[in-house]
């Protein structure tokens, strides 16, 4: 195979180099300086008062649930809607919680929660709902969030595959209750394997700290917290360290991971840039395709960072084609498929004919790299693919 252009990529910027080894010569690996800068750049850049730094995206998915469970008091079995096209983390999350969830399909343009089938979808049970945004485009949340204010719903943004884009204005992760971001390997920001979850409420701020620190008491969330503290304070600190309030995790970062994190997040213009212009050359090279190809749309109001590259194979099943472009070394995804997976046909039985976009998307949707390691001569080299199985077949 004479290339490979893989979904995503990872280089250690000499900015990246300096931060992780001015980590590494601190000699302090727990919660510490770059964990703070991390965190406050992240959560200004997103329009939050917090962000706090965790081991995954799922596992700040999996907190930012249980915070508002524990805090609105809800039972075990009320129901959480989810969109039918999204990683299986955010509905994998809605069970590892106890809760139950409820899907509902997505607009066959954007690939997003549709705003009506969630309104249809809500039920006496229903106590949240987890809009994603996807490769890089928020869902439409004005009319999902005047549904769950209007019924009094939690909302939790699942933004692992989208960062730094705007919703009418307003950055994701800041329009929920709480907005959850991955920092896995190909995404924007890359510390390995880690998630931050956003919020403006000082409250949540402090369960998401408390559980993903085994659920400890907030008196004592980090090795910080002691740090001048005198007489009776000390003693109550000390008193306090090994209480625990809730049954939490253990979600914690390093701070070898967050001055990675905090090196990518202070360079994510030129991230970003790199994203949508690769995204921009593509769509003028497939342009030629729209006949039997659906390529991406980015929503008047919305930004579209470009994550990643989403395409639909109009009225056809996408097999030869992806295997005609990974045979040339094009390295494709599964948009999502999410409702056929078999652990969950196992649970839920058929759940693809009532969802009937979605159905559609595992058949014909996948996606492609757009991101800041690909060159023009890359994008060419995929356009071309796209040329050569058009004219084949």
């Amino acid at each position: 195979m004479d290339r490979e252009i893989g979904v995503g990529g990872f280089a250690v910027s000499p900015l990246a180099r300096r931060y992780v080894n001015e980590a590494h010569d601190s000699n302090r690996l727990s919660y510490g300086p770059f964990h703070r800068r991390f965190e406050a750049a992240f959560a200004a850049e997103h329009d939050s008062k917090y962000s706090v730094f965790c081991n995954s995206g799922t596992s700040a998915l999996q907190i930012a649930l249980q915070a508002l469970k524990e805090k609105h008091g809800w039972a075990d079995g009320d129901e959480v809607i989810v969109p039918s096209v999204t990683f299986i983390a955010t509905s994998n999350i809605v069970l590892h919680n106890r809760m139950v969830p409820v899907f509902a399909d997505v607009d066959p343009l954007t690939y997003t929660l549709d705003p009506a089938k969630f309104e249809a979808a809500i039920t006496a049970k229903t106590r949240a709902v987890i809009p994603v945004h996807l490769l890089g485009l928020p869902a439409d949340m004005d009319p999902i969030l005047s549904v769950a204010r209007k019924r009094g719903l939690r909302v939790i943004e699942d933004s692992a595959e989208t960062m730094f884009a705007r919703y009418k204005g307003r950055k994701v992760g800041s329009l929920g209750d709480i907005g959850c971001f991955s920092t896995y390997i190909a995404h924007y920001i890359v510390t390995g394997v880690g998630g931050l979850a956003t919020t403006s409420e000082p409250d949540l701020q402090v369960r998401l700290r408390s559980l993903m620190n085994h659920g400890r008491d907030s008196i004592y969330l980090s090795i910080d917290d002691d740090k001048g503290a005198t007489g009776d304070k000390l003693h109550e600190i000390v008193a306090k360290r090994f209480q625990f309030v809730s049954v939490g995790h253990s979600y914690r970062a390093t701070e070898l991971e967050a001055a990675l994190g905090l090196a990518q997040l202070e360079e994510k213009d030129g991230i970003v840039a790199a994203r949508t212009g690769m995204a921009r050359r593509l769509s003028a090279g497939l342009k030629e395709f729209e006949g039997r190809l659906q390529l991406p749309t980015c929503p008047e109001g919305r930004d579209h960072t470009f994550m990643l590259y989403g395409l639909v194979l109009k009225n056809a099943d996408k097999a030869p084609l992806v295997n005609f472009l990974e045979d040339r070394g094009v390295e494709t995804r599964d948009m999502l498929p999410l409702l056929n997976q078999p652990v969950y046909k196992k649970m839920f039985g058929d759940l693809e004919s009532k969802h009937p976009v979605a159905k559609s998307l595992n058949r014909s949707a996948f996606y492609i790299g757009c991101h800041q390691y690909m060159t023009e001569n890359d994008a060419d080299y995929v356009v071309e693919q796209f040329r050569a199985f058009f004219r084949s077949h």
